[in-house]
């Protein structure tokens, strides 16, 4: 028994867990509602006292704007994607939970939330509790505890 290999399963940070969760919904929300300003070309006139250089590279502010706007919806659809793939796995009332409380332009409130499932409080937040979890894992963002934080059973 002296060779015998230790086997470290890293365990599951809850609230870390549960942050990440919430800051990827709170990007969904943020992504769901706006457009930056700074994707937009300038129409003002700007002069300049440097004489324009030829060169292979296009410079034009209105092609910027409309790549980086490009750029960003191609980010934005892919990151939907993912999103709603991820909560399309979860189970029926934990997709329910989710969608209401951090998916529509108007949050839910847990309350009503949970008297609209007809649950009580505590399986409300147990259910929570699990979908935010299946989320992380499915989303790929679930935060490990360090080795020296796992308590010694």
């Amino acid at each position: 028994m002296k060779n015998q290999m230790n086997f470290y399963l890293p365990e599951v940070n809850p609230k870390a867990t549960r942050k990440a969760v919430e800051r990827e919904l709170e990007k969904y929300r943020d992504l769901l509602v706006t457009l930056p300003v700074d994707c937009s070309p300038k129409i003002t006139a700007s002069y300049s006292l440097i004489p324009p250089s030829n060169s292979n590279e296009f410079h034009s502010k209105t092609e910027e704007a409309a790549v980086e706007r490009a750029d960003f919806e191609m980010y934005r659809d892919k990151f939907f994607n993912k999103i709603h793939g991820a909560v399309e796995a979860l189970k029926p009332d934990e997709k329910f939970i989710i969608v209401n409380r951090y998916m529509q332009q108007v949050t839910g409130y847990d309350p009503d939330i949970w008297m609209d499932l007809g649950i009580g409080k505590t399986m409300y937040y147990e259910l929570k509790g699990k979908a935010m979890l299946r989320l992380a894992f499915a989303l790929k963002i679930e935060v490990y505890k360090k080795r020296n934080e796992v308590k010694s059973a």
